[in-house]
């Protein structure tokens, strides 16, 4: 049994959902192929505006209806005649309506409040895709992630509870033998034991594959992208990247660590356990070859790897008394981190301060900021830019830093990570 996963852009119209029907049709073997989709196009930043709290007065509507049409259009698009899928639709967003006007818009239910709207973005895409591969002929099981991956309820950040989800899984396994073509599920979402929605963390897609995989104990996880494989760097930064034909499963996770978009940072370890390959393939040459992560040495080609995390903020926590950084001052802000679900990118001490590199969430910085500030001093650089480079030399970093003043510096053997100013 393969998984195969598609993201966003592989299904953010009518035609990218023909051409990746097409890569599916391709790949039926003997086996139900496993298929893992996320929500169309940029649905899911769509959907975080509407989530009751950070939803603004007026915006919602508006936001509301792009939502429907553009569901609506490529449903019209892919089956013109079929009323079944409209009603579906209607029902997803009724429910979502429903969501949104009940729900209290408080920060205290941000999270959970997060989880149990924007999961509709997968369900809305993957409700359709099913009904359009059947129509294809391809008997297709669309199958609810919410009662397949069973999670804590750590809202945003859901910690997959795994002996509940291999049981899951393997009566999913046991029903679908030699009864469907493809098993179609939605990635980034999961559900708690006593039915609430919960979310895997951004992109996490990728990790819903990796756990499929893991509990199937699957010949191999293919997640198709529009790049030709993994590269060194970010096409968006670079115009001359190299595609990595090869990665070791531990230079893959140092990678998702450190922030490459190719990959989910938790993806690697479920697949990496029952040495499970994982390939990076072009939705758009599906036909190349792209880019394996298994248990190889090294890289190949070896080449400086580049990771590029913008819209960061870097605070330094400093304790009001001057007294040293020590261990119960760490265990004050790492709890406050954990209890926030924030996590940090990069991490320096010194003797009185302590300095961290995070994602810019607002909801979760500002109260992360004004939480230390009742018992440390805190100061905080905003728009900046932390670079990642693996392999690196002297010259590398130079061209990259290009001139720009550089706020904190980290180093080892083989990586060197800068925060700077955004360009």
């Amino acid at each position: 049994m393969k998984v195969f996963k598609f993201g966003g852009a592989s299904v953010n119209s009518a035609d990218a959902v023909r051409n990746m029907a097409q890569i599916v049709q391709c790949h039926i073997e003997s086996e139900p192929l496993v298929v893992v989709v996320s929500a169309m196009g940029k649905t899911t930043n769509l959907l975080e505006k509407l989530v009751p709290w950070a939803a603004k007065a007026g915006e919602a509507e508006v936001l509301r209806q792009q939502l429907e049409d553009y569901h609506r259009s490529i449903a019209s698009a892919l089956m013109p005649d079929n009323k079944d899928i409209q009603q579906k639709i209607d029902d997803l967003l009724t429910d979502l309506d429903t969501l949104c006007d009940t729900l209290p818009a408080d920060a205290e239910h941000y999270n959970y409040n997060y989880d149990q709207v924007v999961s509709h973005g997968e369900l809305l895409s993957t409700t359709i895709i099913a009904d359009y591969l059947n129509n294809l002929g391809i008997n297709t099981l669309w199958a609810d992630a919410r009662q397949l991956i069973k999670t804590d309820s750590h809202y945003r950040e859901g910690r997959v509870d795994w002996s509940a989800t291999e049981k899951e899984i393997k009566n999913l396994e046991l029903r679908i033998k030699n009864s469907y073509h493809v098993v179609l599920t939605q990635g980034f979402i999961g559900g708690t034991a006593d039915g609430h929605t919960t979310t895997l963390g951004r992109e996490g897609s990728d990790y819903s594959a990796a756990i499929l995989a893991y509990c199937l104990e699957a010949e191999s996880v293919t997640i198709w992208k529009d790049v030709p494989g993994f590269l060194n760097a970010d096409p968006k930064f670079f115009t001359d990247t190299v595609k990595i034909s090869q990665i070791p499963y531990n230079e893959a996770i140092e990678l998702a660590y450190y922030g490459a978009s190719v990959i989910h940072p938790k993806t690697v370890k479920p697949i990496q356990n029952k040495n499970i390959p994982l390939y990076i393939r072009s939705f758009i040459t599906p036909d190349s070859e792209g880019s394996s992560v298994g248990n190889y040495h090294t890289i190949s080609p070896e080449t400086p790897l580049y990771i590029f995390k913008n819209d960061q903020i870097l605070l330094s926590i400093l304790p009001r008394d001057y007294s040293f950084i020590a261990e119960d001052n760490l265990q004050v802000i790492f709890g406050l981190l954990n209890e926030l679900g924030i996590r940090v990118n990069l991490m320096q001490n010194s003797a009185l301060s302590f300095s961290i590199c995070v994602d810019n969430h607002p909801q979760r910085i500002g109260v992360l900021i004004e939480r230390l500030k009742s018992m440390f001093r805190v100061r905080y650089n905003e728009n900046l830019q932390l670079i990642t480079i693996r392999y690196y030399t002297q010259a590398v970093i130079d061209h990259i830093v290009a001139g720009r003043p550089i706020l904190l510096e980290q180093r080892s053997r083989t990586t060197e990570q800068i925060i700077v100013p955004c360009k």
